[in-house]
């Protein structure tokens, strides 16, 4: 199985148009295009998890003007887009068909997908308390890294092709219940990414 994107190239620089942040704030925050082929014949359902596994650990060092993450910061994985369910049939998702557009305290129903259900992605913790934006942030949410952090963050996306037609999921889900309730299902799986970042020195 193969997956890639129209809109960046594999291992190639994510453009703003495709991030929730950039550097004067917030940007489009576009779901990219991806598509993917080559697919097992027994599929009965995709699931699809977008995850960047570059995200600084010290929160107390995020957003500083006095100082620079370093790279050998221990990094931790931070989920922006967790998709269970989508249909055997389906090869591609276009570009902004499921995010277009920064939703303040998160998209309650995410568009596009028929059929799928979209799970919660990491903003849902990194808005908790705050007054104007936390809330449950459902689906595609793009990237938006520290501008202080010296590490070029990658964001994987992750095909997984399923004997499934659904997986059995909490109605309120996360990226780490579709990776265990897909165990022992998974036919195929195809990955392409995407990098990103606002530091300046890294730009």
């Amino acid at each position: 199985m193969h997956i890639w994107s129209d809109s960046f190239q594999h291992r190639g620089p994510i453009p703003a148009e495709f991030a929730m942040g950039q550097a004067d704030g917030f940007a489009a925050n576009r779901n990219p295009h991806l598509a993917w082929d080559g697919v097992p014949a027994a599929t009965k359902s995709f699931a699809l998890l977008c995850i960047d596994p570059d995200a600084p650990t010290v929160p107390e060092t995020v957003g500083r003007d006095d100082l620079q993450i370093p790279v050998e910061q221990t990094r931790g994985d931070f989920v922006h887009w967790a998709v269970a369910d989508i249909a055997a049939d389906t090869r591609a998702i276009a570009a902004g068909s499921c995010s277009d557009g920064i939703t303040a305290r998160g998209k309650q129903v995410p568009p596009g997908l028929p059929g799928a259900r979209q799970g919660l992605n990491d903003y849902t913790g990194w808005f908790a308390g705050d007054a104007q934006m936390g809330g449950d942030y459902s689906g595609y949410d793009g990237p938006y890294p520290p501008f202080n952090d010296l590490r070029l963050h990658r964001y994987f996306f992750r095909l997984f092709a399923l004997d499934v037609a659904a997986l059995e999921l909490p109605a309120r889900f996360t990226a780490a219940d579709v990776q265990r309730a897909m165990h022992g299902h998974v036919l195929a799986e195809a990955v392409v990414y995407g990098t990103y970042t606002l530091n300046p020195a890294l730009a």
